[in-house]
């Protein structure tokens, strides 16, 4: 513990952060988490998505399935139609949800502003079927990342971080959560969250008019 105490006074800031973060792991996850790390901080990854008509099903995984995924299901369910473009079914889930949980308030605040409504969205799990049956997951963070495959190693050919399709003006590997930012905090989220979606959907379109996998 003297140790790590001075260590935390000699090292920058930002690097002790880190230190904490890979802490907080359990020791049996760990070394996931740094190759998740490794692998963001050199390339993002983005999945060899399916033309639409081989998508069976698209599911977008958060911490509680409250704020961020329940969001991303709403806008990825308004994007496809405009771009003609129908996978089977998209689903959204929480690694630590509590079943049957509404929206955030500050969630149904904001996606209003963005013309979505969250009032009928109920909190679900990720579950071992919805792994199973998933053709592609997407996660928003590292944390959702490292938990999905160290519980689902079924999982790890076909998880990928949803900001893979945030563009240019993204600069972070994470879709941090904004549970404790406030408004303009989850405003960010969404905004950030809306051209992901944005550019998945249009990068399905492209697969349906090519006939192509991308």
């Amino acid at each position: 513990m003297e140790l790590t105490a001075v260590a935390k006074r000699l090292l920058p800031e930002r690097l002790v952060e880190e230190l904490d973060e890979y802490c907080a792991y359990p020791k049996s996850e760990r070394a996931r988490y740094l190759r998740v790390r490794i692998q963001s901080g050199l390339w993002l990854p983005r999945p060899k998505l399916s033309s639409p008509s081989q998508t069976e099903l698209i599911v977008f995984v958060c911490f509680g399935n409250i704020i961020r995924s329940p969001m991303c299901e709403a806008l990825m369910n308004r994007e496809c139609p405009a771009f003609a473009v129908a996978p089977a079914r998209i689903a959204s889930a929480g690694l630590h949800a509590i079943p049957g949980n509404e929206a955030h308030p500050l969630a149904l605040a904001v996606a209003r502003d963005f013309g979505i409504s969250l009032d009928e969205h109920r909190a679900r799990q990720l579950t071992p079927a919805l792994v199973q049956q998933a053709t592609v997951i997407f996660t928003m963070d590292f944390q959702n990342q490292v938990e999905i495959s160290s519980r689902y190693p079924q999982a790890r050919g076909k998880t990928f971080l949803l900001s893979a399709f945030a563009g240019a003006d993204h600069r972070s590997a994470e879709i941090a959560d904004p549970y404790c930012l406030g408004e303009e905090g989850t405003r960010r989220c969404y905004q950030t969250l809306s051209v992901c979606i944005h550019n998945l959907a249009r990068n399905l379109c492209k697969l349906s008019e090519s006939g192509l996998e991308a």
